[in-house]
């Protein structure tokens, strides 16, 4: 049995605050000295890049569907190595998870699975009374889920958060004001991330400013100190696991990074420096050049879209890159990267790896889906199945040429050889330690 104080964070909708209360709460209990470890149920990339400011250490994701319920505890219990308590930031509403799934991977599926009590955040501006009944449902809705507090955000004055609070049968852990001041801009998919704010630890300093003046802090850590231990082992990168392996040499992957590739899960590199692999962060849109004694290279997500006038200009690098790929560097693309590997992207010149070209459109791309494997490629073998998610505006042309990555709800999508693997699917290698191996061992027989 493995102790680790920890709390959810959920709330009964989307657009409730919820981001806003819980990273504030990394930030304020990280202030008054704790080590916090920050996580999010799902598998978005942008609010654990906030997690990150807040906590000072990689933010991490909590997704069933990605990885499987086995190792969802074993994950928390990895991301908190060292932590005295671990704060978990739900996704959308309380009980909403993949469509047609009956909850499946949804926060309180997580909050089950992980045995963790929960903070309902409300948002309270457009009514009164009738939280009491909106957090009553909430909290008999599903024995299994213990809906333990509740945080009122946006109270208009005193008076109203009384009535509220007159209500509610559970503790108020905070009550929390109307401030404009604190609410994080929006883009095409979601919140922009923290990399992209140059003012982002100023807003995670005013989140935890305000979530210390509102919210019983003290109370927090008694709920998250009131979690049961957990029956599980933390997760490992070690390759001898899966029956991997180590090499007795290093190699060296690049991996994008900068503000136009932002997305990748912290388990990526430490799997892939379990395997050998000295991960090596670069900049696509100002790096003149891959780092020396490149012997693999790692796209992953982010918003090229928003950046392509960078990544264009930089054309001594588009060079390099499409010379190195085209004469066999092991290569993985996701999302981003696929956008990044294509001729144009909304016209820009890229790097032009494959033969296709991408576009923004108004239809966003929002799914969950299981992948087939159409071939042996990089990091497949024909006929496996994978749990991604995707994420996007954007649309390429075509959808896919020669060995397609994979095959998705009837439809062959993705570009993909011996050497590369692009696609707009998002994997989380934890799930599928096979991916990481795969590309390791391609990326020392490269070397």
């Amino acid at each position: 049995m493995t102790p680790l104080p920890r709390v959810v964070v959920a709330a009964p909708a989307t657009g409730q605050g919820k981001t806003t209360v819980a990273t504030g709460l990394m930030a304020a209990l990280a202030a008054a000295g704790h080590e916090v470890s920050g996580h999010k149920v799902g598998p978005d990339y942008i609010d654990p890049g906030y997690h990150a400011l807040a906590c000072g250490r990689p933010g991490r994701n909590l997704d069933p569907h990605l990885v499987g319920e086995d190792l969802v505890a074993p994950l928390l219990l990895h991301g908190a190595r060292g932590a005295e308590v671990a704060v978990v930031e739900g996704v959308m509403g309380l009980y909403d998870g993949r469509i047609g799934g009956n909850g499946f991977s949804s926060t309180a599926h997580v909050a089950a699975l992980t045995r963790t009590p929960v903070v309902l955040v409300v948002d309270i501006s457009r009514s009164s009374r009738s939280i009491g009944a909106v957090v009553h449902g909430m909290a008999t809705w599903d024995p299994s889920v213990s809906v333990a507090g509740v945080i009122l955000n946006q109270a208009g004055s005193p008076r109203h958060a009384d009535e509220v609070r007159s209500s509610i049968s559970l503790p108020v852990l905070g009550v929390i004001p109307r401030d404009a001041s604190i609410a994080t801009p929006s883009r095409h998919l979601g919140l922009v991330t923290a990399a992209e704010r140059g003012e982002s630890e100023q807003v995670v300093a005013r989140l935890a400013e305000v979530v210390a003046e509102h919210v019983d802090l003290d109370a927090v850590l008694a709920l998250a100190r009131s979690a049961p231990p957990l029956a599980a082992a933390p997760w490992t990168a070690d390759p001898a696991r899966n029956g991997s392996q180590i090499p007795p040499t290093r190699q060296k992957v690049a991996v994008a990074a900068g503000r136009a590739f932002t997305f990748r899960y912290a388990e990526t590199a430490e799997l892939l420096a379990a395997h050998g692999c000295d991960v090596v962060p670069f900049d696509p849109a100002s790096d003149p050049a891959l780092p020396d004694g490149t012997a693999g290279l790692y796209l992953g997500g982010g918003f090229p879209e928003v950046h392509a006038a960078d990544l264009t200009a930089n054309s001594t690098l588009r060079a390099q890159i499409r010379e190195a790929v085209l004469d066999g560097l092991p290569t993985v693309a996701e999302c981003a990267g696929l956008l990044y590997l294509c001729r144009t992207l909304d016209g820009a010149p890229m790097a032009g790896v494959l033969d296709a070209d991408a576009a923004m459109t108004e239809r966003l791309t929002l799914r969950y889906p299981v992948a087939t494997a159409t071939a042996d490629t990089l990091l497949t073998r024909a006929g496996e199945q994978v749990t991604g998610h995707e994420f996007h505006r954007t649309t390429v042309t075509p959808t896919a040429a020669g060995a397609p990555a994979w095959t998705i709800d009837g439809e062959d999508v993705g570009f993909a050889s011996p050497t590369l693997h692009a696609s707009y699917l998002h994997t989380h290698w934890a799930g599928h330690p096979r991916l990481a191996a795969r590309f390791a061992e391609a990326v020392h027989a490269h070397g």
